[in-house]
């Protein structure tokens, strides 16, 4: 095994996040699903953004933001995702570097402009969201560096990135080498919609190439297409090392084997906005399991770190979460 460089490295979208509120009217006259992301074509990007009220542009993008909450919390990370050589692409790379991630994937130098995702925050702090892909589904097997990989404790693959053939490629080469360096993979289902999708692929990666899987209590029921979160507790628990599972307000349940924890959400003042808060949470749990925490221990960092995220408009935090963790966690 090589040296250990990285505790986690994210393979995912590399998107510039733009983020407004929005009322219910805005959300049904678009034809859109509350909550949901749905996919978007750059004709339709320029639409809906001269639509949209004044809003945060942020660099973006559910594995980067995992990496992101992981360097606040002190851990060592890396990123990879395409961007194009252009203006977001550049913002995105200045971003993510600034906070000490490793990112060197090259540009592209033709093709798509960078990704962007609009989200639009309704009052009932639900985040719905229109994301153009644009270079970042260009993602390939030459982008996957070997050398990162193996330096990594854990891999964490975006299930957002699984609809372009070659991000699929990238991801199983990805796997792949994490395994053979007898590293660990990490796997984030993302989004319903998203397993519907892909929900074949899904339980093959779950099953066959995943050590750890990353889902909210809709996305885990529509992977096993069951009615009870219970029933698909059962499920997962035989398919994988590690479950970590989240149920928003009823905080989140960790399965591994026969044992099973069940960690209580953070309390805060305001739920303001549910945007990253899933990536925070992957990201806390993997920074204590990468730092030989007890899995209680790891559920609690997550459960911090998300609540934090929700307590204000964005996907990144706005404080130091080490500080924050060791003030929670003394």
């Amino acid at each position: 095994m090589s040296e250990t460089r990285f505790d986690v490295v994210g393979i995912g979208n590399a998107i510039v996040d733009v983020l407004a509120h929005a009322d219910d009217q805005f959300i049904n006259e678009n034809g859109l699903i509350k909550g949901t992301m749905g996919l978007i074509d750059e004709e339709i990007a320029e639409a809906v953004y001269a639509k949209m009220g004044p809003g945060i542009e942020c660099s973006g993008g559910s594995a980067a933001n995992t990496i992101a909450a992981l360097a606040s919390l002190g851990g060592t990370g890396a990123f990879i995702g395409k961007v194009k050589d252009d203006q977001l692409g550049a913002v995105f790379r200045h971003d993510i570097q600034a906070l000490g991630i490793t990112f060197e994937t090259e540009a592209a130098r033709d093709g798509a402009s960078s990704a962007r995702c609009m989200i639009h925050v309704t009052p009932d702090a639900q985040r719905t969201m229109q994301t153009y892909l644009g270079a970042s589904i260009d993602l390939g097997l030459d982008d996957i560096d070997e050398t990162i990989i193996s330096a990594a404790a854990v891999t964490y693959l975006e299930g957002y990135l699984w609809d372009p053939e070659k991000a699929k490629q990238a991801f199983r080469k990805a796997a792949q080498i994490a395994r053979q360096s007898d590293r660990l993979v990490a796997l984030s289902l993302s989004d319903p919609f998203c397993v519907d999708r892909h929900r074949d692929d899904f339980l093959d990666l779950v099953k066959n190439h995943v050590n750890i899987v990353f889902a909210n209590e809709e996305e885990v029921m529509s992977l096993y297409q069951v009615e009870t979160f219970d029933a698909a507790l059962q499920k997962i628990r035989d398919d994988c090392d590690i479950a970590a599972l989240t149920r928003s307000e009823k905080g989140s349940v960790i399965v591994r084997g026969d044992e099973v924890h069940i960690v209580e959400a953070e309390a805060i003042e305001q739920v303001v906005d549910t945007t990253g808060a899933g990536d925070a949470y992957a990201a806390g749990f993997l920074y204590g399991l990468t730092s030989e925490q007890p899995l209680d221990i790891c559920a609690r960092l997550g459960g911090i770190a998300a609540a934090e995220i929700i307590s204000h408009v964005g996907a990144r935090s706005d404080v130091s979460l080490k500080e924050l963790v060791e003030k929670k966690l003394p």
